[in-house]
């Protein structure tokens, strides 16, 4: 087995997915699909992709190569559009994406694919996007977007700014100021972040939504790591991150509508299921058009949606027999809820697994 660049104990991991059964804490939001059965897969999948997805990816190739020991699946969490860039060229049989491949992307022609063929999105993880920091004594921070959107712009520039001040009465805020850490790379992550503050703070966030954070302000780092790693080690610092990576940081509180969130699987999971897949796209393709204006009582509309971006017909069906092996496990009941137990995402809906089910049965 190699799992490029992830640092959970692989073996441990191993245990844990394959001891899970398919009975889900919360059966109203987990996948009707169960665990699909060892059927001797063999080869080598080589995946690269979002920094965000790869915890669970740790978890799910371990508990598939569990279940296959001739296959073997190697993940490198390099980034969104790094992924998207080396599946189009052909270096990596599948991308992991927090953002859906592109127009121009689609327009390419995708080396690995049959002629005429190209990539799909398969929505395979859910997660919240947490606003993390690290200022002592600050504990409950509460944020609404246009404060966050004044933050990571450089307007709002240390920490007792009136408009955070408003929002955390008897907080020991200081006067320092603000560092803000946000990401180097082409990100899904930061493709979803900057979505939803151009969506609720326009007036505020002025560049349009980007896969490359848009403003020339505070410190810059390398993947998910990359950024959880900048803040802890900056005080008074401050970054967007997935969930999974925000270990050892706090978490603020969101302003959705009139109430003030935390952060919660289950709330970003509810704003998913109630967005529509997005039009103008093949039958297969299921990019999801998040709704990030909802404000439904317990909603987290700071979330992502990461893809498996796999060919819809690949040049080489022994891979795409693979693929589809791989696939169907990773949206599996117990490795949907094993990535949930190790990376805090949220597991696909039923309805939705069962929608990814049939177009991964359309991969030939």
């Amino acid at each position: 087995m190699n799992l490029k660049r992830i640092g959970a104990p692989v073996a441990l991991l191993a245990a844990a997915a394959i001891s899970l059964t398919a009975c889900a804490a919360n059966e109203g939001s987990t996948p009707s699909t169960t665990t699909a059965a060892a059927t001797n897969f063999s080869g080598t999948l080589n995946g690269i992709g979002s920094s965000a997805q790869g915890a669970a990816q740790t978890v799910w190739a371990a508990g598939f190569q569990q279940a296959n020991p001739k296959a073997t699946v190697n993940y490198d969490p390099q980034g969104s559009g790094a992924g998207r860039k080396s599946f189009i060229s052909g270096a990596a049989d599948f991308a992991g994406s927090d953002a859906a491949l592109k127009t121009e992307e689609l327009a390419s022609t995708f080396a690995g694919c049959a002629a005429n063929s190209k990539g799909i999105d398969l929505p395979v993880y859910i997660s919240p996007i947490a606003i993390a920091y690290n200022v002592d004594g600050v504990k409950d921070l509460k944020l609404d977007a246009a404060t966050i959107a004044g933050i990571f712009s450089g307007k709002i520039t240390t920490w007792d700014d009136a408009k955070i001040k408003d929002q955390n009465s008897g907080a020991s805020l200081p006067s320092a100021p603000i560092t803000v850490v946000h990401r180097s790379d082409d990100s899904g992550t930061t493709q979803n972040f900057t979505e939803y503050l151009a969506a609720n703070a326009p007036d505020v966030w002025t560049a349009p939504a980007s896969q490359t954070f848009p403003f020339q302000v505070g410190d810059a780092a390398k993947g998910t790591s990359g950024v959880a790693d900048a803040t802890k080690n900056a005080k008074n610092s401050i970054t967007y991150i997935d969930e999974s990576g925000s270990a050892g940081l706090s978490i603020a509180q969101l302003k959705v509508g009139t109430n003030y969130e935390k952060i919660s699987a289950d709330g970003a999971a509810a704003v998913v299921a109630a967005s529509p897949i997005a039009s103008g796209r093949e039958t297969n393709d299921l990019a999801i058009q998040i709704d990030r204006k909802d404000t439904t009582k317990g909603a987290w509309p700071l979330v992502l949606v990461s893809y498996v971006i796999a060919c819809q017909e690949y040049k080489d069906a022994a891979k795409a027999d693979l693929v589809k092996g791989y696939v169907n496990y990773i949206i599996s009941s117990d490795a949907q809820k094993a990535a949930a137990e190790q990376a805090g995402s949220a597991p696909l809906s039923s309805d939705l697994a069962d929608k990814v089910s049939k177009a991964v049965s359309s991969i030939k």
